[in-house]
């Protein structure tokens, strides 16, 4: 027996090649998209979390691990490539690598992982193989792969169709078994540290049976959770030595503070995941092992090394830094006139003790009290999709809370004292008929993005790649794009570093409001008349309050309006009836969305069966008040 962990990362088709692959490994357990388990990334075609499956294939046992390739789940991608001896790298073979693609590879080829790359979708006559082909090269090239990772191995294949081709002309199509043999032919066996020769030889070994048996027992956190009936839980790969139910181990924090670090526990139980099951393991694992272990201390964190207590490693395994967060929100309990009617957990203690809770799992989330209000909790996340992520699980789970908008973090650079602020790298496909108009929005003054890369893909699109301040993502950034493309823009980004200010955040163009000014149910009648006014985002029958926005005004500053007045009845009568009311379907933003396009002044009120956005002020006087003082202050700051 020997253990391989596989990385398997794609934009689009990913899920299909991997349950595919348990197909032709007899596994019982292959599901549709296994790797993608979640409603959430069901839902939206994403991944979110990694999750790693064993498989085995002749005498061959896989540790097979799937990982998120947006940047906003960069904790997921470095913890679970940490596991890994190689990766299989899945690459739409029309639309070719995108920034998920650029991010992931960036990240393995640094860890000097071997590589495999399957062109998918081959089967479809819009493929473009030599072309793609020429652009995974370039890729790897501009990454800075060593000359033994640009000798990767390029297979073609339909998942979809279930086979596999070493050709390109795809003459010898091959079953999917075709691929698990060339991963056992070019993806390495494990190797391991040996601790005792480690002073004196300082080097890796192969896996070796009588060395994992008595070297010191040592694994990586992963991820860390907790079950109902096991209590406390840990996954992760053992790098050395070995371990069997009921050994004591400790932990080794990752920050080296050995006081908190927390008494001995004794292991209940060690689990392996087939398929969709977490299967009990009754051998002793050894190293090259990816399992799940129950009864560990409660101390443990991701990142954190779990070692013995009698043959014990003496200092805690290197695992990958974080990328700091880039955003952060504040997060509490709803207080508009409709709380507590939708949600069954309301109170802001319930709202962040879950959110310490995800903390303790999601490392590049950092959670700290709101200094100026208490019942408030600050979030510092990666990204909007991260945050809008967190929130539509919450609400999943009962929650109702309100959210403010996203701040960027900045920094100060120690050396010029200039301020700093969150760049990112954006890819826009596009129809070629709209590429003018997607440059047009991108690098004007209120979005600074500056245009890196233009070229012709498919017939009939463009891709455009820019760099641009995170900000400039903000502000209704997205439905502005999709305005302008007609909804034909596919959009992709990526963090790639901070970089000194420039304008000010200001600069952002706000889109005026229409904001209710009475509260009740919005009529038919009320809503026809203020269709002219801008695009509504409620419909007839959906209960609205003061405050709360009802629509986007087409014409710049906020519009207060009555949206539940009704039809004038009197005693006069006609031969005429009544015309019908035809409204256009009001628009709907998920939380993602609105996170993106709320102003600094407005709230996000989120509940199980709600989404609003409203202001955050919500006294029409109060809210005037709030503007003239406003104004004052940036006259003060002119003169």
């Amino acid at each position: 027996m020997r253990n391989i962990a596989v990385i398997a990362h794609v934009d689009h088709g990913k899920t299909s090649l991997v349950d595919k692959l348990l197909v032709a490994a007899d596994n019982p357990d292959a599901v549709d998209r296994l790797m993608d388990s979640g409603d959430l990334e069901k839902e939206r075609g994403i991944t979110i979390t990694s999750k790693v499956t064993r498989l085995q294939y002749g005498d061959v046992i896989i540790n097979m691990a799937d990982t998120p390739g947006h940047s906003d789940f960069s904790a997921e991608v470095d913890r679970i490539l940490g596991v890994a001896d190689g990766f299989v790298l899945v690459v739409d073979a029309t639309e070719g690598p995108k920034s998920q693609t650029k991010y992931v590879l960036t990240r393995a080829l640094a860890l000097g992982l071997k590589p495999i790359v399957v062109l998918n979708k081959c089967d479809r006559s819009t493929s473009r193989l030599d072309e793609t082909e020429t652009q995974i090269l370039d890729l790897f090239d501009v990454l800075g792969a060593t000359e033994e990772q640009l000798e990767y191995t390029t297979v073609y294949a339909s998942a979809r169709e279930g086979w596999v081709s070493r050709n390109d002309d795809l003459s010898d199509k091959q079953s999917m078994g075709a691929l698990l043999d060339l991963i056992l032919e070019k993806i390495p066996e494990p190797t391991i540290f040996i601790h005792e020769a480690a002073s004196e030889k300082n080097e890796t070994t192969s896996l070796r049976p009588d060395a994992l048996m008595n070297d010191k027992f040592s694994l990586a956190a992963v991820s860390v959770g907790y079950d109902s009936f096991l209590g406390r839980t840990c996954s992760g790969r053992i790098m050395s030595g070995s371990i069997q139910k009921n050994d004591n181990v400790v932990v080794l924090p990752r920050n080296g503070q050995q006081d908190s670090a927390g008494p001995p526990s004794t292991i209940s139980g060690i689990f392996v995941h087939e398929g969709i099951r977490r299967v009990p393991l009754e051998d002793v694992a050894c190293a090259g092992d990816y399992v799940t272990l129950t009864g560990v201390p409660d101390s443990i964190c991701v990142g954190d090394t779990l070692t013995g207590v009698v043959n014990a490693v003496l200092e805690p395994l290197d695992t990958p830094p974080l990328a700091p967060p880039t955003l952060a929100m504040d997060f509490g309990a709803n207080d508009g006139p409709l709380a507590g009617q939708e949600g069954s957990k309301i109170a802001s203690s319930q709202i962040r003790d879950r959110l310490m809770s995800e903390a303790d799992n999601n490392v590049t989330l950092k959670i700290t009290e709101n200094e100026s209000d208490v019942d408030k909790t600050v979030v510092y996340a990666r990204g909007e999709l991260q945050l809008g992520i967190l929130v539509e699980q919450m609400r999943r789970e009962g929650f109702e809370l309100l959210i403010s908008p996203p701040r960027i973090l900045t920094k100060t650079c120690p050396d010029t004292g200039k301020t700093l602020e969150p760049y990112e790298e954006l890819v826009v496909d596009v129809d070629s008929e709209y590429a003018g108009a997607v440059i047009n929005l991108l690098t004007g003054q209120e979005r600074q993005a500056v245009l890196q890369n233009m070229s012709n893909q498919e017939e009939g699109k463009t891709q455009l790649v820019f760099e641009m301040p995170s900000r400039g993502m903000l502000g209704g950034f997205r439905s502005e794009l999709a305005t302008a493309t007609r909804g034909s823009a596919i959009v992709h980004h990526i963090f790639i570093g901070d970089r000194e200010r420039t304008g000010s955040e200001s600069s952002l163009h706000e889109k005026g409001k229409l904001v209710s000014n009475a509260s009740g149910k919005a009529s038919a009648f009320a809503l026809s008349t203020l269709e002219a006014r801008g695009v509504l985002f409620v419909g007839p029958g959906e209960e609205v309050y003061s405050g709360m926005v009802i629509g986007e005004n087409s014409r710049p500053g906020d519009l207060e309006v009555n949206p539940i007045k009704a039809k004038e009845k009197t005693n006069m009568r006609t031969q005429a009836k009544d015309e019908k009311i035809q409204l256009s379907n009001p628009k709907r933003m998920s939380v993602e969305e609105l996170i993106a396009y709320m102003s600094p002044d407005e709230m996000i009120e989120v509940t199980p069966v709600s989404v609003r956005l409203r202001k955050k002020l919500l006294d029409s006087g109060a809210r005037e008040r709030a503007a003239r003082t406003k104004a004052k202050q940036l006259r003060a700051l002119k003169e």
